[in-house]
């Protein structure tokens, strides 16, 4: 058991009743109570999410050509170039 006290927060939220019925009978068959069973479902989901949204996963190809950039970049392009000029005369107006 922590010795700190966590910090906790309300969440309220109106569902239709069917849906709420629906997340009760869910959280029946798994014997939990409906709030920590939405609360559990929430935070899986939410996870998941996030890691989705901010973890790349790359095939042994696409990491070996990502090494071979990072070792081997290729030579700016003229765009490249000409963007880079733009930037230090705005930078330094």
């Amino acid at each position: 058991m922590s010795t700190v006290a966590e910090k906790k927060s309300r969440l309220v939220t109106r569902v239709p009743v069917e849906v709420r019925n629906t997340i009760k009978a869910a959280a029946d068959l798994q014997g939990s109570a409906l709030n920590q069973f939405i609360v559990q479902a929430a935070y899986r989901q939410a996870k998941e999410i996030i890691e989705h949204e901010t973890i790349i996963r790359l095939n042994r190809e696409q990491t070996k050509r990502v090494f071979e950039l990072i070792d081997k970049p290729p030579k700016p392009n003229a765009a490249l170039v000409a963007t880079k000029a733009t930037h230090r005369k705005i930078v330094r107006a």
